[in-house]
């Protein structure tokens, strides 16, 4: 009898689990659409840095061009966006928009041309709105970089028509109409503050470190500024500083960043060398 009574119990709690199971079967079955439909409804964060850089490709970009991908279409929307920096003298190929471009700069200085028209210089904070099928270029200057939001609407799954590149001959007539290198020759920063007490280094100041280290490919000029500003609030050389924070603002570095290296050096620099650095970098950066 109590065999017969044990064996009903474990018939009886194994009959329950199968239902069990059952349940969460044609519950699971029902819930994988939901949560479809949820994740397609939901906030979507894309985290700063988690998307890899790329190089401009040289067949639509002439120097060094640095494209990050900010976001891409989501549907319903047919509208994407990326970060551009140009170094110095860099610049898109001519090329037009199906339905047009926003430009948002964020640093440095600027030129944009629609074909036909004048140049245009664009500085950080400045907003442009480029119209459908309208060809121009835009670029940095050649004394500046610059950096901008590009955003744009797909057509048919087509957001840009590339055609030829800016030529060095018109790109150096910009520099003219412009005012810039073909004019007079300002003295450099080195020049103006040494020149006339040590020329020779002077000299070497802007033909070997700022002709040659800094013009090196292996490198952006963006990328050497955030080098050399950590190097510099690590030494805690605020007078050096305070001139490569504003070089590092033309070639494209924001005030985040630079508050970011600072609250991180903090921490294996030492606090004094952060708090000095956050003074300068404020002066600069307001």
């Amino acid at each position: 009898m109590k065999i017969l009574a044990a064996t009903l119990i474990v018939l009886s709690f194994f009959a329950a689990g199968s239902a069990q199971a059952q349940a969460q079967a044609e519950a699971g079955s029902g819930a994988a659409p939901t949560s479809s439909l949820q994740d397609s409804q939901s906030v979507k964060i894309t985290r700063s840095g988690s998307q890899p850089s790329a190089k401009g490709p040289a067949e639509h970009f002439t120097g060094s061009v640095t494209i990050d991908p900010l976001f891409s279409a989501n549907d319903p929307s047919h509208t994407s966006g990326g970060r551009v920096t140009f170094a110095p003298g860099a610049r898109t190929a001519w090329h037009s928009h199906p339905l047009g471009q926003t430009l948002i700069v964020t640093a440095g200085r600027g030129w944009v041309q629609q074909w036909g028209g004048q140049v245009e210089e664009i500085r950080q904070g400045d907003v442009v709105w480029i119209p459908p099928n309208q060809k121009h270029w835009h670029g940095a200057t050649a004394s500046t970089s610059m950096t901008h939001i590009a955003i744009q609407e797909n057509l048919d799954g087509k957001t840009v028509e590339w055609m030829e590149k800016v030529s060095d001959e018109q790109y150096e007539n910009v520099q003219s109409t412009s005012g810039g290198v073909m004019g007079t020759k300002e003295p450099s920063a080195a020049q103006k503050l040494i020149g006339d007490f040590d020329p020779k280094l002077a000299e070497l100041t802007d033909n070997v470190l700022f002709g040659d280290v800094w013009e090196r490919p292996g490198l952006s000029k963006r990328d050497r500024s955030l080098i050399t500003v950590a190097a510099l609030i690590a030494l805690n050389r605020p007078e050096q500083l305070r001139h490569h924070l504003q070089r590092a603002r033309e070639n494209g570095v924001t005030k985040d960043e630079v508050v970011e290296v600072i609250t991180h050096l903090a921490f294996y620099s030492g606090w004094p060398n952060a708090m000095n650095a956050i003074v300068v970098a404020r002066e600069v950066y307001h």
